[in-house]
């Protein structure tokens, strides 16, 4: 028997986040993503060692299994380990080069959160992302503080040539924040609907978020 061919990928979404944990927004937005831009797969990356957190993560095997729990039975998301195996501080472009390495006729697509875009200015090597990738930003809502904190303005304005390349994806504005969900776990209160019921399963049984 010949050897079975991988799907063709013509149109591929890359979706990274410390998913710490992921929830119903981040599902909602690839959803939109794969609709909009008619994606044939979407990659979603738990991020290893993040540059940019100021907190420690939770562990990333706990983090990877959360994803995997929340995009369960959706055959064209791929949920990518390659972050967190990774040694040393995780960068989005080398992420994209790899993938671009893989799949060299594809077009590749940064999917993202408006409050990741804000902070799109300070990303490493952001120039080279443009040039790499379409990069696709979420509508946001203003009620999720961390998207309304003025304290989450970026210091320094995008190049004309990135703003002009980023798309907006239009999706259903989601008041869902993992802050919120890990102060709410940590605080006994109820996080039903907020995340994928298999991930508030795993929350529960693994104990996670609660103080020590």
């Amino acid at each position: 028997m010949g050897l079975t061919q991988a799907p063709c990928v013509q149109r591929l979404g890359v979706f990274g986040g410390a998913f710490d944990p992921p929830h119903q927004a981040h599902v909602a937005l690839v959803n939109a993503a794969m609709t909009q831009l008619q994606l044939d797969q979407v990659r979603v990356l738990p991020t290893g060692q993040a540059w940019h957190k100021t907190r420690t993560l939770s562990e990333a095997a706990h983090r990877l299994a959360m994803t995997r729990l929340a995009f369960e039975g959706q055959s064209r998301v791929v949920v990518d380990d390659r972050e967190i195996m990774r040694s040393g501080p995780s960068y989005t472009v080398d992420t994209l080069h790899d993938l671009q390495a893989e799949f060299p006729q594809a077009q590749l697509y940064l999917l993202l959160g408006n409050d990741q875009r804000r902070s799109l200015a300070a990303w490493h090597q952001i120039e080279e992302i443009g040039r790499i990738a379409i990069i696709c930003a979420a509508s946001r809502d203003t009620g999720v503080k961390a998207w309304s904190d003025s304290g989450s303005t970026p210091s320094q304005p995008l190049s004309d040539a990135i703003e002009a390349r980023i798309q907006i994806l239009n999706m259903p504005l989601m008041p869902h924040s993992a802050t919120d969900i890990r102060v709410l776990v940590a605080t006994d209160q109820a996080i039903s609907g907020l995340v994928p019921t298999a991930v508030e399963r795993y929350i529960h049984e693994h104990h996670l978020y609660r103080p020590h």
